[in-house]
């Protein structure tokens, strides 16, 4: 960064997420004397015109921000910085335009004769590829920053012990434990749960009936300091049901946890530790992210509970102790990427242990200890995870060895959607064979009330990508204009996360 804003050029350093830039920004502004621009859209409207007019000017030539920060007017911009490259919230879905801002920035980049540099501890495979194939510039640092000691990583067998209840039901002995050890020390603990709210969903413990959406396919999760029953797909709220719909019963009960109960039982089982929650439904008001990290980074919270958000490139000096409480849900969701990213995320979350002075300990929760993410990831061997897995994408063929274009159509009517669909695949398959794949049903297959199937199609290197598209785009406006009932709406994504 230095080199280049000596010599005149504009910088931009992106993050995943809008919760690390507070944490960076200080960084940054210690270290260069030049205004530093934050750029994202939880700024007021005026503070980002302020931006743009300062980046489309020239008077501001380094800045801070997320994808969005893509699309100032720079005019002579030297380098981009994708920091955490590999993560998913670089991903654009909805609404349009759909585009990777880490590829994105590489055309950039070309654009102005810049460079680009990705910085990763758990790259993603599409660049850990390039690198290893030439395309990439590779760089690799082999200890942690000021030769700290990596966190002693313990698996916690959930199968053991027995079903327990009350607030100590989610919480393994090792974790209880260790969670105690630290707060006598007076340090910092981390629980993580990817999900929020207080619990998945609510079921009739006569006869099984689940609350679910009636425009989405999907249950209703239940937030209960609010105690309403919400769609995390379309936002719609109700309030739970006092009996069952189905049967009458009144025994109904919740199932699973999520961030808000896990906040509910620490409480209880640690009444006099400071704890926060950091997830979607708390960070939504302008600066509710940078006061939780800020306090905890200040030492005025004991226990921090929060979602992935949590998980990225923040360093908290007193943190000794991380708690994963449920590995099992990430590594057997059903998606090519996910042996890769729950590597990824438990690898990155139990970086935040032990950053400094004190080495950190990082507990895992399962009821799978044998499985081979978590043989990996204890002994962080991100050669091995990557070696097999690439090995495993060859053979099946997805990325990085083809290109996957997801084709989205949707319907108000279930029939309509299931012709055209099947209309649009037949069409791409007399063109492209095998290589396209449905229609099928995602596995939310309705939300807001529009039914959804989707088509992949997997380019190979025998294949022109430019010949493709042209190929898809002609299709879609073809199926567009076939005569029906309704509207039919479709889009394509290229390079889906």
């Amino acid at each position: 960064m230095r080199e280049q804003l000596d010599q005149g050029k504009q910088v931009l350093y992106m993050l995943p997420e809008i919760a690390l830039t507070t944490q960076i920004i200080e960084r940054l502004r210690k270290h260069f004397s030049s205004a530093i621009g934050v750029f994202h859209s939880r700024l007021t409207p005026a503070a980002r015109r302020k931006v743009w007019k300062k980046v489309s000017e020239g008077s501001l030539r380094a800045v801070l921000g997320v994808r969005s920060s893509l699309f100032l007017p720079f005019s002579d911009l030297g380098l981009i910085i994708v920091d955490e490259e590999h993560d998913s919230s670089y991903k654009q879905y909805d609404p349009a335009p759909r585009y990777h801002a880490r590829d994105a920035g590489m055309m950039l980049a070309r654009i102005h004769g810049g460079r680009v540099l990705l910085g990763s501890a758990t790259p993603s495979l599409e660049s850990y590829h390039n690198a290893l194939s030439g395309r990439y510039g590779f760089v690799e640092l082999l200890t942690r920053y000021g030769e700290v000691m990596m966190p002693e990583m313990v698996i916690a067998d959930t199968r053991r012990g027995g079903k327990k209840r009350g607030p100590s039901a989610r919480f393994s002995p090792l974790l209880l434990e260790a969670m105690e050890e630290a707060l006598k020390r007076e340090e910092q603990v981390i629980l993580f749960q990817n999900r929020r709210g207080f619990s998945p969903f609510l079921m009739c413990s006569d006869c099984g009936h689940v609350p679910a959406c009636t425009n989405c396919s999907v249950s209703y999760t239940y937030h209960k300091s609010i105690n309403r029953l919400v769609c995390h797909y379309c936002g719609k709220s109700v309030r739970p049901p006092s009996e069952c719909p189905d049967c009458g019963s009144v025994n109904i009960s919740t199932m699973g946890f999520g961030t808000e109960r896990i906040e509910e039982e620490i409480r209880l089982l640690f009444p006099s530790a400071r704890v926060a929650r950091m997830d979607q439904d708390t960070v939504r008001n302008r600066g509710a992210a940078s006061d939780i990290l800020s306090s905890f980074a200040a030492g005025e919270t004991d226990i921090l509970i929060g979602t992935q958000m949590i998980s990225k490139g923040l360093d908290f000096e007193r943190l000794t102790v991380v708690g994963i409480l449920d590995a099992d849900n990430m590594m057997h969701f059903p998606d090519f990427r996910a042996h890769e990213r729950s590597f990824q995320l438990m690898e990155q979350v139990s970086g935040r242990a032990g950053r400094r002075t004190r080495r950190g300990k990082v507990i895992i929760q399962t009821a799978d200890p044998a499985n081979m993410v978590l043989r990996q990831v204890l002994k962080h061997d991100y050669r091995s995870m990557s070696s097999a897995q690439l090995e495993e994408r060859a053979l099946f063929g997805y990325p990085p060895f083809t290109r996957i274009i997801r084709i989205a159509l949707k319907h108000r009517d279930l029939d309509e959607l299931s012709a055209s669909a099947a209309r649009l695949a037949d069409t791409l398959r007399r063109h492209l064979g095998n290589r396209v794949l449905g229609p099928e049903f995602p596995m939310v297959m309705q939300v807001q009330k529009w039914y959804i199937k989707t088509v992949m199609i997997k380019i190979d290197s025998t294949l022109s990508p430019s010949k493709v598209k042209e190929l898809v785009r002609r299709t879609m406006e073809s199926e567009l204009k076939y005569p029906r009932k309704g509207l039919l709406r479709i889009h394509a994504d290229v390079d889906p996360q």
